[in-house]
């Protein structure tokens, strides 16, 4: 509901004229005719002005500022659409403004920063920035000196900027020195920088709650600190990302906890994939020199090795009531889905943030679940908490899956004929169904657990161009072990007459050229672009365990990603 008009009066852009109105949430000029009739009207929000200027100045790609009484200038968020592939880009738009009287500029700036205090609270003030000056091709600290600081400083940010000088340096600033004061953390870097901040955040959330991250069973206490990233994850324009920092946008994410034996590993924020994916950053790490090509190449010679892996899989279904993996539904800004996730997962507070009491019950109520267990040979496994949309996959591994609804989507592709795995990865390239063939399994899940089958020893990982010995569909038959009050029933998939083993079978190499006398028997984890080092894991899913400034996809717009495919992609910033 709008508020009562709080200023209005006749302006000048350029040579026209305007009737400027400010209310409470929108800040509207409208352009009149000679006869004083309305034309057209450009309305702005007062959540969205950026700042506002005495006089003509300019912020990029230069700042220049020329000092008239009369002339007042607001900068604003202008949306623009660049292609499918990049979604919708923000870029900072600005109108001069022309009044009679000094007293009338005087008025507009003061009535116009008044109503930014007060419709946009959740702005941050200070900012603690880190810095990589060898990420983004060696660009980071241009790209932030140049274009994200003269948007800070416009918006009235204070920002304190570190420049990295060695690896884990910001996520061991964030464990342990003094954080007082700052609303957000902003890293100006690639994927190694974010991941830094996420483990930094995390750990020292969790250290001022008295938790121990090394235990599953725990839930974790949700961080009360945004993120920012800049270039943007998702839409790479830091211009774009800079704005969703300055307006406080806030959007909550599901991060996956990975745990092996001796404690945890890491945490997940995109793609836990074993088998295929994994396979592909092992052989990609082999070839750096190739730079973002060796992802193709990868890609293709591991296809061409024909490999599947045993493995024994348990999962914790998700209410099925709630969402589904197959329900054609898209997370986008505003989703419904993970706005009624929160209300569960903090009944008592529209901040995720600050009601830790409700969210701590919920493993408690997730251990009561029946834990489902299948058995058998797979060509990959995969857990993923994002759609992970791109423009090489325009609906993502997982089309409906959601940012912030305290559950991931469990991918499961069997061992089956390579022509039927080539039929798989192809439709992620168009909107075909992916999960619409036979030997696919997608389920919505609140954890995972991953082990070897009885009497296989984990091998030391080596890429060899081997095959692992591919079976027919017809051929193939798995066991799905349904695990109910300790009892255990076994189903088959399989032919008529056709027997179920558990039994390895072997079959002819796919490409004998790329043969090797032995194929590995085991994969590794691909855990958002780095190998984990253990192959027995449990994930479990925290619900909106961290908050980005940024918000999901606008107007249905696809979201970017980097071109390095095996780290999964992320939302738009």
């Amino acid at each position: 509901m709008e508020t009562d008009l709080k200023l209005e009066s006749t302006v000048w852009v350029g040579s026209k004229r305007y009737r400027a109105v400010l209310t409470g949430w929108h800040f509207n000029w409208t352009e009149l005719d000679k006869k004083n009739r309305d034309k057209k009207t450009i309305s702005v929000p007062v959540a969205e002005v950026v700042g506002v200027e005495e006089g003509r100045v300019e912020i990029l790609p230069q700042k220049s500022i020329e000092d008239t009484d009369k002339v007042f200038t607001v900068f604003y968020v202008k949306r623009s659409s660049t292609g499918s592939s990049y979604g919708l880009l923000w870029t900072l738009g600005r109108t001069q403004f022309s009044v009679p009287s000094r007293v009338l500029r005087d008025q507009w700036t003061k009535h116009l920063r008044a109503a930014l205090k007060t419709h946009s609270p959740v702005r941050p003030n200070r900012l603690l920035v880190f810095i990589n000056p060898y990420g983004g091709k060696q660009k980071g600290r241009k790209i932030y000196h140049s274009l994200v600081a003269p948007l800070f400083e416009l918006a009235g940010i204070s920002c304190h900027v570190i420049v990295t000088e060695r690896a884990n340096q910001a996520r061991d600033h964030l464990l342990k020195k003094d954080l007082t004061g700052f609303d957000g953390v902003v890293c100006v870097g690639g994927d190694g920088m974010f991941s830094e901040i996420l483990h930094g955040l995390i750990g020292r959330t969790q250290q001022e709650a008295c938790l121990c991250e090394n235990d599953p069973t725990v839930t974790l206490r949700p961080c009360q600190r945004h993120i920012g990233i800049i270039p943007a994850v998702g839409v790479i324009d830091p211009v774009t990302s800079a704005l969703h920092i300055i307006i406080g946008d806030s959007q909550p994410l599901d991060v996956c906890s990975v745990h092996q034996a001796s404690g945890l590993v890491r945490y997940s924020v995109s793609l836990l994939g074993y088998g295929f994916y994994g396979d592909v950053l092992a052989e990609s790490e082999k070839h750096r020199w190739m730079g973002p090509l060796r992802y193709d190449y990868s890609g293709t010679m591991v296809y061409l090795s024909n490999r599947s892996y045993a493995g024994i899989v348990q999962y914790l279904p998700a209410d099925p009531l709630l969402s589904s993996p197959r329900d054609r539904t898209r997370c986008l800004s505003g989703c419904s889905v993970c706005s009624r996730s929160t209300e569960r997962l903090f009944p008592h507070s529209s901040d995720s943030g600050s009601l830790y009491s409700s969210h701590y019950s919920q493993f408690s109520s997730d251990s009561e679940g029946e834990w489902v267990t299948v058995e058998g040979r797979f060509r990959c496994v995969s857990l993923t908490c994002m759609s992970s949309s791109c423009p090489k996959s325009p609906l993502g591994l997982s089309p409906s899956a959601h940012l912030a609804d305290g559950t991931g989507d469990l991918i499961l592709v069997w061992d089956t004929h390579p022509l039927g795995f080539l039929k798989f990865l192809y439709r992620h390239t168009s909107t075909e169904d992916q999960f619409d063939l036979p030997f696919v399994e997608v389920h919505r899940v609140k954890a995972v657990r991953f082990s070897l089958p009885p009497g296989k020893e984990e091998e030391e990982y080596e890429e060899i161009g081997g095959s692992s010995g591919g079976m027919d569909e017809e051929e193939r038959g798995y066991i799905e072990t349904v695990s109910r009050s300790g009892s255990q029933q076994h189903l088959a998939d399989r032919g008529p007459g056709r027997e179920m083993t558990n039994v390895q079978k072997t079959g002819n190499p796919f490409l004998c050229g790329l043969c090797c006398s032995k194929a590995p028997a085991v994969s590794v984890w691909n855990c958002d672009g780095e190998i984990l080092p253990s192959t027995e894991i449990l994930s479990r899913v925290h619900g909106q365990l961290v908050r980005l400034y940024a918000r999901g996809i606008e107007d249905g717009a696809a979201v970017h990603c980097s071109e390095d495919i095996e780290r999964g992609c992320t939302l738009q910033k």
